[in-house]
């Protein structure tokens, strides 16, 4: 007999997918929405597009063994985590007049990235600014010794031999009002950068989900809130790192909440995957940002960077003038 959608333990199957679906696609909606300090939710937010994707896949079944309820409640549920996910893909900064000047972030992972080739990024992609994450006493005078601080002659930094707290910034102009950010675990910095129009810079770098107990990791993530929040008072702020959290986060999005967008969406170039970067598989999830205030992206470019667990990015900004 030939195989038909009338097919009953066929059809069966499909029962079993579209609920199954269903079920990945409620789990991906509580965790996208869900701000509770709950591990396994803050988990499973870094891969809703991944678990929708499931959902989806378990509709086309429902869709050709014609199992329309299963398939309404599929659709509903996709469409509500389009409209979080969507938005990333169409530009929607605003046209702003002013100089520009090249954002790097970087995280050094322990201090194990190559050195000669980062200051070769730098050199080669003539960066203006950079934000490095995990830096350690070892690696700083490395890169001193391969020319980073004659490139970028200003830098605010604070390395950590302890763990991967430390933190820095370097800067082709002049820094000022220089200061850490209390209430983190890793080094979070602040300084004024006097560009032709001086900004607020922020190099964050909020603790690891998973890693750090998950009350700890909402909590600074209020904390880098709060000093974004702060900072709003300033007219032009650019906040650059490693924030350990994606955009399917909640608490990733209050942070834009208080005045702020991300460079990727404001280029709707969406998603930027930049971890893990040494695995064999490409990245999964985007935690590396650059967020803006009173500022546009001109460009973003994903890089490499020997030696760590991260993709690096590079970042055109116009600062209104």
């Amino acid at each position: 007999m030939g195989f038909t959608t009338d097919n009953v333990p066929a059809r069966r199957i499909a029962q079993v997918a579209g609920v199954g679906g269903i079920a990945v696609g409620v789990v991906a909606l509580i965790a996208l929405y869900s701000s509770k300090p709950i591990n396994p939710l803050i988990a499973v937010a870094s891969f809703v597009p991944i678990l929708l994707a499931v959902t989806l896949v378990a509709s086309l079944i429902c869709l050709a063994f014609r199992r329309w309820i299963l398939l309404a409640i599929s659709i509903a549920l996709i469409a509500i985590g389009a409209s979080v996910i969507s938005p990333l893909y169409v530009a929607n900064g605003s046209e702003i007049d002013g100089p520009s000047l090249r954002v790097m972030q970087a995280n050094l992972l322990f201090g194990q990235a190559d050195p000669a080739s980062l200051t070769a990024t730098v050199r080669e992609k003539a960066v203006d600014v950079l934000t490095v994450q995990e830096l350690t006493e070892s690696l700083e005078g490395s890169l001193r010794d391969q020319g980073l601080e004659r490139l970028l002659p200003y830098h605010f930094l604070m390395p950590d031999n302890a763990g991967g707290g430390g933190a820095g910034i370097y800067s082709r102009f002049p820094l000022t009002d220089t200061r850490e950010l209390n209430g983190f675990g890793p080094t979070n910095l602040v300084a004024t950068v006097d560009f032709s129009t001086p900004f607020t810079l922020l190099a964050v770098h909020p603790g690891p989900a998973y890693v750090t107990p998950p009350d700890v990791w909402t909590a600074e993530l209020s904390t880098l809130r709060n000093a974004l929040d702060a900072a709003a008072a300033e007219e032009t702020v650019i906040v650059s790192g490693d924030f350990n959290t994606t955009f399917m986060h909640k608490q990733f999005r209050d942070l834009l909440d208080v005045g702020y967008s991300d460079a990727a969406d404001q280029l709707g170039v969406g998603i930027v995957p930049t971890y893990p970067a040494d695995k064999r598989y490409p990245a999964i999830v985007g935690i590396d940002h650059v967020v803006l205030r009173g500022a546009q992206a001109k460009s973003l470019e994903r890089i490499q960077i020997e030696g760590s667990d991260h993709h690096g990015l590079i970042v055109d900004v116009i600062v209104r003038a």
